[in-house]
């Protein structure tokens, strides 16, 4: 039987009297990957601060003992000339440069962007500000990972990239999670994103439309209650 290591109960949360979530409860098992789905305003990032301890609610959210929660934001917004290169900003969480290095190849950079000398410059000394979209995710991703979580919380880990680039972030969390047998809870607005890597969908507008494996839990009646409106969208295998 699963191991429950996320138990949220009852969670309500208000803002100047409005109701942001109503009355939301799930179960995240070990080794699951949750994908939270729903229109913009509709509280999928008010709940992910409730999950990291930020935000007052009311209700239960209980963390197994356990568990250590990596995140990883939904965008950094990084100026292209401030002065702050990728080891640097590891280093705010991790002094030690050549642990630095183990958890950047961990996300997928080699070593030959990594150690070797060459007329290339090494990611560690590059600054933030002229990575690519993707490369700056798995920056973040590398953050993260720091201090060995077991949980990994992604809020619209793939926003502004590219499909390749997308594509090769959720590769990234699906190795991670069977290599390090971490549990991921990510936020998507991609349905196709959500059937090819979460093993279950929370469809969340305020309250909670449905829940469950997203072959089971999505049907067109549920995204027109979600969304508002009707949703065309057929998932095959072969798609990526």
């Amino acid at each position: 039987m699963a191991k429950a290591i996320l138990k949220v109960k009852n969670l309500n949360v208000e803002f100047d009297g409005h109701k942001v979530l109503d009355d939301i409860s799930f179960v995240v098992d070990k080794n699951d990957t949750l994908a939270i789905i729903g229109p913009n305003g509709a509280g999928k990032t008010v709940l992910f601060k409730c999950l990291l301890g930020l935000l007052p609610y009311d209700g239960k959210v209980e963390w197994d003992k356990n568990m250590k929660v990596g995140y990883v934001p939904q965008k950094l917004y990084v100026d292209n000339d401030l002065p702050l290169t990728v080891g640097e900003f590891l280093g705010f969480r991790e002094k030690d440069a050549r642990k630095a290095i183990e958890v950047l190849k961990q996300v997928g950079f080699s070593s030959d962007e990594l150690e070797k000398d060459g007329s290339g410059q090494l990611l560690q000394s590059k600054r933030l500000g002229v990575l690519s979209g993707g490369e700056l995710q798995r920056v973040l991703i590398a953050f993260a990972l720091i201090g060995n979580p077991n949980v990994l919380l992604l809020d619209e880990p793939t926003s502004g990239v590219d499909v390749s680039a997308e594509e090769t972030v959720y590769t990234l969390t699906d190795r991670l999670k069977k290599e390090s047998g971490l549990t991921v809870i990510f936020i998507s607005h991609e349905l196709g994103i959500v059937y090819k890597h979460a093993t279950s969908v929370l469809c969340l507008n305020k309250e909670k439309i449905c829940f469950g494996p997203p072959s089971e839990a999505i049907d067109e009646e549920k995204l027109k209650e979600l969304y508002g409106e009707s949703v065309n969208f057929h998932y095959h295998e072969e798609v990526h």
